[in-house]
């Protein structure tokens, strides 16, 4: 690929614009750098989430096979931040999500059925796992309202979704590789009738 950085400032975007790889100069607030910004955001907490699990996997050795299927997930949503700001480049393709699918299909098996809503929490790994699964929607949602006004090519919509599902199922996989109980929710009581 012949796009690399020679010069990390270029003050072309001091005055609130930035440009897009097919050239042409948009707000730095329009929804393709909103769309952007919330993937790359995912995309860097997906690495603080796997330096957590390359930390923890001598300990846990269970957690190798979700760095397996992670990492590639950093990849991807690179390829994906490449697609929102190059709209005619496609990276992505249907076998990425479908490997996303198997990893869920073999995984839940491992898990069975989710019986009660879970809380973010456990451990740090956990959490992180949740984190990334909220953010996961974030830029799901940053991408539609994009395809709103600029319909998206290709499979990035799909995929994003996907991942969203992979990283929920993720965070139960990590609380019972590591032996520790999920957070069930619990309702607020319900208030009692004062007597009068």
């Amino acid at each position: 690929m012949g796009f690399r950085l020679s010069k990390i400032y270029t003050r072309t975007g001091d005055k609130g614009e930035t440009g897009l790889g097919d050239g042409r100069r948009v707000p730095k607030d329009h929804p393709r750098i909103e769309a952007i910004g919330e993937v790359d955001t995912l995309n860097s907490q997906v690495g603080v989430l796997l330096a957590g699990l390359i930390a923890e996997r001598e300990a846990f050795p269970g957690l190798n096979e979700l760095i397996e299927v992670l990492t590639p997930c950093q990849h991807r949503l690179f390829d994906l931040g490449g697609e929102l700001a190059m709209p005619e480049y496609q990276a992505l393709n249907a076998a990425e999500i479908e490997r996303l699918e198997a990893a869920i299909d073999v995984w839940n098996e491992e898990l069975g059925p989710l019986e009660n809503f879970i809380l973010p929490g456990g451990s740090m790994l956990i959490a992180q796992a949740h984190v990334c699964r909220s953010l996961a929607r974030s830029a799901e949602r940053r991408c539609q309202h994009l395809n709103a006004i600029e319909p998206l090519a290709g499979v990035g919509l799909a995929y994003i979704n996907r991942l969203s599902d992979l990283l929920f199922v993720a965070a139960r996989l990590i609380a019972r590789r590591q032996g520790i109980a999920e957070i069930l929710w619990q309702p607020a009581p319900k208030p009692t009738e004062i007597e009068m």
